[in-house]
């Protein structure tokens, strides 16, 4: 009992160490200021309430409805995405969770039941899924689309860091004490900024509080189109902005 206490305590140093240590690149992170504005997802159940009273939320019906995949952020599950999920489900079309619970960062073994996952649902379907990735959601996505190009339509990243330094952002160390490695030593052999096989959307905000918007835009070659939303990093899970982006994107086939 001892020894395991003594192994705990020494596992919570190394992350403690991971988190505290310093930045090698000097990579720009978002201002602070919109890091303190991510808070403002609190009001949102406020916000769904004035919406449903005065302003319900309203979506065109998909011209092809198809098979959708969301996969959540990090530190999140898809219970986080319900209401972006159901909403996208309003234009018709079928969505699915990722099955794999909450998003604790890179993995081989995670990698592996997603790969499992998409298969499946592209068997069951018929036709490739389309996927749509929510920051570290969106870097899982893409790699998705490098190993099954074939089981995947589209890939829509929102607010995914897959371009230039892992580390502009505002998380990343929050990201090593959790995960339990540096974030730019994947446990998964990845080139995040090379672009998959498929057509990939990358939906970015200058707003975005926790990954730096270059990161998140990428450029010409890393992906097909960059579309710039208003919304915060947090938003890209709930706003009706990031929703209908998303529904337009998955329609234009």
């Amino acid at each position: 009992m001892g020894g395991f206490t003594a192994l705990a305590d020494s596992e919570w140093a190394r992350r403690f160490e991971l988190a505290r240590e310093p930045d090698p690149d000097g990579a720009r992170s978002p201002r602070l200021w919109y890091l303190i504005a991510e808070l403002g997802y609190l009001l949102e159940p406020l916000r769904r309430l004035y919406r449903s009273l005065f302003k319900p939320f309203r979506i065109e019906k998909a011209a092809h409805p198809r098979m959708v995949m969301i996969l959540p952020g990090f530190g999140t599950n898809p219970i986080k995405m319900r209401y972006f999920a159901r909403r996208l489900e309003d234009a018709g079309h079928t969505v699915k969770r990722w099955g794999c619970g909450y998003n604790w960062g890179f993995s081989d073994e995670l990698f592996g039941q997603l790969e499992e996952r998409l298969l499946d649902l592209h068997e069951r379907s018929g036709e490739p899924v389309v996927l749509v990735g929510w920051s570290l959601g969106g870097l899982y996505a893409r790699e998705l689309a490098k190993r099954q190009p074939g089981s995947v339509a589209k890939v829509i990243s929102m607010g995914s860091p897959f371009s230039g330094s892992l580390r502009a952002n505002n998380v990343w160390r929050i990201y090593q004490a959790v995960a339990g490695h540096r974030v730019d030593e994947p446990k998964l052999s990845a080139q995040l900024s090379r672009k998959p096989p498929v057509e990939t959307v990358a939906l970015w905000s200058p707003r975005d509080g926790a990954i730096s918007p270059r990161s998140a835009a990428g450029y010409p070659g890393e992906r097909d189109r960059a579309v710039a939303l208003r919304c915060s990093h947090m938003g890209f899970s709930y706003s009706p902005e990031a929703i209908r982006a998303v529904a337009h994107e998955i329609d234009r086939g």
